[in-house]
């Protein structure tokens, strides 16, 4: 369900006496042969609205996982150096730049540069990054509120609680219940400073909790609805007063991807879990709704932050390509190995993009579960990506075939095996021919028949495209 951009603009709280009346979110609904069908009328219709975004998804560059709460301006403008070297085009700078938040107990709602981290404000870093070709985003979490902050201190009657009692605090955190008109007049006054003092593109829009204990001070009436509301209310103020910002919904890692807040936001984290083998499943989930290019999309570093599972470069990147692609690692670790393998793979997204961010998303039925078989193709189905990933080890020993999906059947398309920033493929025992030179078939063969695949380890991928000729 959703709620569209404009409406239920009133504060007032409505529908819950007797007499009055209640309108509902628009509830959209799909249908077609097949979840790919399904899938594609949701793109389709995505992509046709007036604000979907249209120009190229910038590549993004995320300190979190490479510096924390560490906001040192000497690291943060080499890690800036090193994403600009392997193509970055934006960089964002996570939590801990604002009040005393040095961790995650404080501070929140507090939405002020730290003096103390910041002495000469964000400009240093902003215009080392704008001096690096990049835009500059931020992190906000404009929801939320720490006890331990200016704001809880002088307004606790503003932090959500039910049955007059304070609501249950999670992740250090509580609820802000923007239905409050100061409490949303704190908020946006904070963040239009904010946007006003700074040249800032982008804000990564966190809600890092679930919004329980909803109860509307004094009275403790439900205050889901208003709430969200006004956070809608909110980011159409924001998006109005400074023309090209665009907003991304974190909220903790998939809490907030509905058509709702996709009015406003034109991008979403879909799992804070970047692990790729986790990526593989949540990816697939998420595009069921959102087109790729709407569906922020990471690669990680090399030991996973939240499953310390390690992965190599090629899995890693080669799961990232499919949605708007970013980097979440420090790069100051990397080798200079890694650093032009990295810098293969982004330039191989950014050369793709376009069809990424604008074809079919296509999934294969493959007999064994271990493998799995997803793609773009090209509207006209003139080119295609596809990726095959080895989740687990296979059943039965291989060679095993491929079918690909959703190309002409009656064209013809040269198969390559692509491998960005690693050596040609040369043939010899365990090459399957093909892999090493391509191989030219119908449609109609590639979709029913297939291709072998180059065997693969567990937890690692393939990149073929097909080129109608």
């Amino acid at each position: 369900m959703s709620w569209g951009r404009g409406s239920g603009s009133s504060t007032a709280r409505s529908g819950s006496g007797p007499g009055e009346s209640l309108t509902t979110p628009w509830l959209y609904a799909a249908h077609g042969t097949g979840l790919d069908e399904v899938a594609g009328r949701f793109h389709a219709w995505l992509r046709s609205r007036p604000h979907h975004p249209d120009r190229p998804r910038p590549v993004t560059l995320n300190n979190w996982e490479a510096t924390y709460f560490d906001h040192d301006l000497d690291r943060l403008t080499d890690l800036v150096d090193r994403g600009a070297r392997v193509g970055a085009e934006r960089f964002v700078l996570d939590d801990g730049w604002f009040g005393g938040r040095r961790d995650d107990t404080s501070s929140l709602g507090d939405w002020v540069v730290s003096p103390d981290v910041w002495p000469d404000g964000l400009d240093p870093l902003i215009e080392h990054v704008h001096a690096a070709g990049m835009e500059f985003g931020l992190w906000v979490e404009p929801e939320m509120v720490s006890l331990d902050s200016d704001l809880a201190r002088a307004h606790p009657e503003w932090i959500f609680s039910a049955g007059g009692r304070r609501g249950l605090e999670s992740r250090q955190q509580h609820v802000l219940d923007l239905g409050h008109a100061g409490a949303y007049a704190h908020v946006r006054d904070q963040l239009r400073a904010l946007l006003d003092r700074y040249d800032i593109a982008y804000l990564k829009w966190d809600h890092n909790r679930y919004l329980n204990d909803a109860g509307h001070t004094p009275g403790g009436e439900p205050g889901v609805r208003e709430h969200t509301l006004a956070v809608y209310r909110l980011m159409d103020e924001l998006l109005a007063a400074h023309p090209g910002l665009e907003i991304e919904s974190c909220s903790a890692g998939g809490g907030r991807v509905d058509l709702g807040i996709l009015e406003r936001a034109v991008r979403v984290w879909a799992s804070d879990c970047i692990d790729p083998l986790e990526r593989q499943q949540i990816q697939r989930g998420t595009m069921l709704l959102l087109p790729p290019e709407l569906v922020g999309t990471h690669i990680a570093s090399g030991r996973s932050h939240t499953t310390g599972r390690r992965h190599d470069l090629d899995f890693r990147a080669g799961t990232a390509l499919w949605g708007h692609l970013g980097i979440e690692w420090d790069l100051a670790t990397c080798t200079e190995a890694e650093l032009a393998e990295l810098e293969a793979w982004v330039a191989f997204h950014r050369a793709h993009r376009e069809l990424l961010h604008t074809g079919r998303v296509v999934n294969g039925d493959h007999h064994d579960e271990a493998t799995w078989v997803h793609g773009t193709v090209a509207q006209d189905r003139s080119t295609a990506l596809f990726q095959v990933a080895a989740l687990a080890r296979p059943a039965t020993t291989g060679p095993h075939r491929v079918r690909l999906p959703g190309l002409d059947a009656d064209a013809r398309y040269r198969v390559t095996l692509e491998r960005p920033g690693q050596d040609p493929l040369r043939a010899g025992p365990g090459v399957v021919p093909w892999a090493v030179d391509g191989v030219v078939l119908p449609g109609r063969v590639l979709a029913e028949v297939g291709l072998p695949m180059q065997p693969l380890d567990p937890e690692h991928g393939q990149i073929w495209r097909a080129v109608s000729v």
